[in-house]
């Protein structure tokens, strides 16, 4: 049974109520993890840095391809494919909104993707993060283009 966005957040909340020790990372924080711990790596093909910043059970999911990788092996798998398919990878001209109590972050951004054949293909994309413990728990990708993580 799949669990809306909705139910996992509010079960997420009453869980941190009942553990006050989980470590919650500051707005600066966030926005670092977004575009310098994962953005950062992912652009520079750095993949076991990328991978790093999603704990062991993570979801990230594609919902404008349907798509959904669980766990770090999948999501290691998901962008060693991509690194290796991808010759340039950019992303910049970051947007974020942060909510610092809930550790969530929306970050809408420039993508843009060179290809071997010359092509470039740019998408103006937004990614929903829930961070859990300073990694990423869940990530909901938007993209307005074709979805190169498969």
């Amino acid at each position: 049974m799949t669990t809306s966005g909705y139910d996992y957040l509010a079960q997420r909340n009453h869980d941190m109520e009942r553990t006050p020790y989980v470590s919650k990372l500051s707005a600066a924080e966030l926005i670092d993890l977004v575009e310098n711990r994962y953005f950062h790596n992912v652009d520079n093909k750095n993949l076991e840095p990328t991978v790093d910043c999603f704990s062991e059970d993570a979801k990230i999911r594609v919902e404008t391809a349907k798509v959904e990788h669980v766990g770090r092996d999948a999501i290691r798998h998901m962008f060693g494919d991509f690194m290796h398919a991808t010759p340039t990878i950019y992303h910049g001209g970051f947007s974020h909104v942060v909510d610092v109590e809930n550790q969530l972050i929306a970050s809408q951004f420039l993508a843009k993707n060179n290809y071997d054949d010359g092509s470039e293909v740019k998408m103006n994309n937004c990614n929903f993060f829930v961070v859990e413990d300073g990694r990423f728990a869940r990530v909901t990708v938007y993209m307005s283009d074709e979805n190169p993580l498969v």
